[in-house]
This record gives structure tokens, C-alpha cells and sequence, in this order.
């Protein structure tokens, strides 16, 4: 165990080193005047912060993240070969890992291009030395070759070290953040403010500390919490129980949902402020800027109702009734009072439903309380995704406690061949 954690913290090293390479021909200075741009801090987040330096791992993992979801989309009865492919067991699963490679390859190299092309024309002073289709394919091939990197040092954390790889480079941006947010609240709340002010300081860092670890233990309680249905077998395989149950999380679409419905409002504003460089006076853009910001309450809604779109759609992904259905019935199980086949397969999908309102009015929840107090309390930006950030390091380190706790279970597991008379 000692081994693989510091196998992990070595690749976490390598990772963090390269996110501040920056890309040559690149004045990574001029995102500066973008900070405020919630794209670039959305990018910044899926890319463990390493956008802010227009480093050489800049994309991070967010293409083989797109890339998973388009693969198991795919898988849904859509594209007969992936549907196959996903019951051919670990042959099958490597010919999927294969295709979401490739898919991962070309998603990088047009995002690339595009971020590129689109941060360069919003800031004043160019990003790109040298703007023409050569530079911008040459950035593109760096980027996409820092991806590939990044993610194959993911794998590598996967299946030698600690965690899960893709988790573990998040979560590690996400933590190298805070140490910044900490000098942000202190410059704000303690320097330069006057003697008599000194008080309500610490009143109000007090507060935030309380509210942080409030919010921090409901979601882990939250995203632990499992719905068990109790499941019997009709007949017995030696070693086998009678009984047992089917976990089922409260929450089944996990963080994706935020990531997605923060991809999709962060997008449009970047694109409107594409249009409106240079033009100050454009009334339907001020109108849709302010729809989809987050500082406005249409915006929030719009965002809040992204993530319960998202949460009923993403739980269908991760849990197939109909699969889950078939393969009960392979195993020789069933639901207590619940036929097998169609009967089993209307009772989980009703059952999805009322996990996935709960799941996506937390999420919702979640989401919105660090940006409504962003702007209520004068909070740093970085809290504006808050939420998101706050759900990935709290799954990754349930993760990592589970997986902590199986090895050490394992270790002390003491088998029949071990008992001695």
C-alpha cells in the first residue's frame, strides 16, 4: 500500500510539473484579462488548473472524459458493434477502452484548435504570437499530446498506484487552488481593513468555516447514502446466500450532471463575448449575457435546471433497468415481490426516478449555495464552481478510503489455507 501511494504522488508530482510548461509562442499573461470568464475557470477545473498557464497539459483529461460518456451513450442501443462489444466481457471492454481512445484523440486536437483560436481573439492582447492555421495546428498537436499523456498517466495511477487516475489528476488541481483562495479571503478580509473592522472579520471567517464543514459533511452523507433492495435467489450455487441486496446510490449520476450542465452555460457566454469584442453597444447580447450568467437568477435557474436534466438523463446511463433486469434473471435472482423480466425491469426504472429527483435536487443544491454566497458575501471566483470542486474531491476521497479499506481487509483476511490446527 506504502508502494502504490507513493507511486501515485510521484505521477501527481509529474502532472503538477507540467502544468507549468507553457506552450511556446504562447503569452499565457493575456488570460489574465479573462480570469473572470467562467469557460476558462471551467477549464481550469477538468484540467487539474493547468489552463491558467496554457501549459503543455492545458486539456488535461476532459477529452477522454467526453469520450467515456459518447462510448457509453453509444452502448445504449445505439451503435449495434459497441452494443456487442459491451457484451463481449474483458475482450469486449478492451475494444471499447480502444475506441474511447481514439475518440479522445480527435475530440483533443479539435478542442485545441478551437480554445485556442477563441481565447486569442477575447483577449487584448493576443495569446497566439504568430495567429495563422500553421501556429494553430502545431498548439493543437502539443495539447493533444499533453492529453494523451495525461491520461495515460492516469492509467497509470489506476492500475499501480492509489485511486482512480482520472479522479486523482482532478483532485489534485483542485487542491493545488486552494492554498490561493486562502491568500485571496485573508487579503480581503484582513489586510488593509481597519482595526475596528478586525472583529467582524474573524466573525465572518468563523462563519464560513462552520458553513464549509456543514456543507462538507451533508454531501458525504449524501454520497454514501445507497437504497438496498432486497434481492432472493431461486436457486443456490455452493458458498452462495440465500438472500442478498442491490445497492443502489441516492445519488446514481454522480458529478457528471454539474460538469455537463456547467459545460453548457459557461459555453454560451464565452461565445456571446466572442461576438461582442469590440463592440460595446449591443443590447440582445447584454440580454443574453445576463440570462445565462450565473450573477443573475435567470441564470441560476437555467444552470439548476441543466443539472435536473442531466441527473434523470446520466442515471439512465449508469444504471440500465433493462440490463440490470436481465442479468438478475441470468443469476438466478429476483426482487422480493417483484416478477422477473418486464415486472423487475418497470420497478427499477420507477425506482430511478425518485432516486434521480433526489439526486438532482441535491446536486442542484450543491451547485448553487457557493455561488449565491459568492456574490452575497464578495467571495474569490474560485468559489464559483465550488460545488463542482467540492463533490469531486469529496467522491475521490470516499474512493480512496474505500480502496484503503479493502486492502486492509485483505491483508488481514485469513483464509482456510491459513488456519492452522
Amino acid at each position: 500500500m506504502r508502494s502504490k501511494i507513493l507511486f501515485t504522488i510521484f505521477i501527481i508530482f509529474v502532472f503538477r510539473l507540467g502544468t507549468h510548461i507553457t506552450v511556446p509562442g504562447i503569452n499565457a499573461k493575456s488570460l489574465e484579462q479573462l480570469s473572470d470568464l467562467p469557460f476558462l475557470n471551467m477549464l481550469n477545473l477538468v484540467s487539474g488548473n493547468a489552463m491558467s498557464n496554457f501549459s503543455v497539459f492545458s486539456m488535461g483529461v476532459s477529452p477522454y472524459i467526453t469520450a467515456s460518456i459518447i462510448v457509453q451513450l453509444l452502448q445504449m442501443d445505439i451503435l449495434p458493434k459497441f452494443v456487442e462489444w459491451s457484451k463481449q466481457g474483458e475482450v469486449g471492454r478492451r475494444k471499447l477502452n480502444q475506441a474511447t481512445r481514439y475518440i479522445s484523440l480527435v475530440l483533443a486536437m479539435i478542442q485545441s484548435i478551437t480554445i485556442t483560436a477563441g481565447f486569442n481573439a477575447l483577449s487584448s492582447t493576443s495569446l497566439v504570437s504568430t495567429p495563422n492555421i500553421r501556429t494553430y495546428l502545431l498548439i493543437g498537436s502539443i495539447l493533444t499530446t499533453g492529453s494523451v499523456i495525461v491520461t495515460w498517466l492516469g492509467e497509470q495511477i489506476t492500475d499501480k498506484g492509489f485511486g482512480n487516475g482520472v479522479s486523482m489528476i482532478i483532485f489534485s488541481g483542485i487542491i493545488s487552488s486552494i492554498p490561493s483562495m486562502i491568500s485571496q479571503i485573508y487579503q480581503d478580509k484582513f489586510v488593509n481593513i481597519r482595526p475596528s473592522e478586525l472583529n467582524n472579520s474573524y466573525i465572518f471567517v468563523g462563519i464560513l468555516i462552520l458553513s464549509i464543514l456543514l456543507i462538507i459533511f451533508f454531501t458525504t452523507f449524501v454520497q454514501q447514502a445507497e437504497y438496498k433492495i432486497p434481492i432472493q435467489y431461486t436457486k443456490l450455487v455452493q458458498g452462495a446466500p440465500t438472500s442478498s441486496y442491490l445497492p443502489l446510490k441516492v445519488n446514481p449520476a454522480g458529478v457528471i450532471p454539474v460538469i455537463f450542465a456547467s459545460s453548457i452555460t459557461t459555453a454560451p457566454i464565452s461565445i456571446l463575448q466572442f461576438f461582442r469584442n469590440g463592440n460595446k453597444d449591443i443590447p440582445w447580447l447584454d440580454s443574453l449575457q445576463n440570462f445565462f450568467s450565473y450573477q443573475t437568477i435567470s441564470g441560476m435557474l437555467v444552470y439548476a435546471a441543466l443539472i435536473v436534466l442531466f441527473s434523470f438523463f446520466y442515471t439512465f446511463v449508469q444504471v440500465n433497468p433493462e440490463k440490470t433486469a436481465e442479468n438478475l434473471q441470468k443469476n438466478g435472482s429476483y426482487i422480493h415481490s417483484v416478477r422477473p423480466g418486464q415486472e423487475t425491469e418497470k420497478f427499477l426504472s420507477s425506482l430511478l426516478k425518485k432516486l434521480a429527483t433526489i439526486g438532482s435536487l441535491f446536486l442542484a443544491f450543491i451547485a448553487l449555495v457557493p455561488i449565491i454566497a459568492q456574490y452575497m458575501f464578495d467571495l474569490p471566483s474560485i468559489l464559483g464552481l465550488g460545488g463542482t470542486s467540492l463533490l469531486i474531491l469529496i467522491s475521490t476521497g470516499i474512493e480512496g478510503m474505500k480502496q484503503l479499506e479493502g486492502y486492509l481487509l485483505k491483508r488481514k483476511y485469513v483464509g482456510f489455507m491459513n488456519v492452522t490446527e
